[in-house]
């Protein structure tokens, strides 16, 4: 019969399994489970930002593939694994001033 010592000295390794499965793997499976979500309910008109840094809005989107159109009116297919994040509205105010202020600066050269 296993005596109660032989427990103990495996209660440190359990105790570490359960902090690496509570604070490391459920939160990112469930980062995961939100990027898919996100990435499954595109649709056209959105405003998104991809992987590659590349700034659009969805004009066509398909199953696998959406296509997106940037500022200078340049359409971009890309598969929906590649979209990093939807942009909200607050995003889009700061991007929109963030040109602003690049087209002045170039301006004043």
């Amino acid at each position: 019969m296993p005596q109660l010592g032989q427990f103990a000295s495996l209660l440190p390794l359990v105790l570490a399994l359960v902090f690496l499965y509570f604070f490391m793997i459920r939160p990112q499976k469930k980062r995961e489970r939100e990027v898919q979500e996100m990435r499954s309910g595109l649709r056209v008109g959105d405003e998104i930002l991809t992987v590659g840094g590349i700034k659009g809005k969805i004009i066509k989107a398909g199953a696998d593939y959406i296509t997106i159109e940037t500022s200078g009116k340049t359409r971009i297919e890309f598969t929906r694994s590649a979209v990093y994040k939807l942009l909200t509205d607050e995003e889009k105010r700061a991007a929109v001033e963030e040109e602003v202020v690049i087209e002045t600066e170039e301006d004043n050269e």
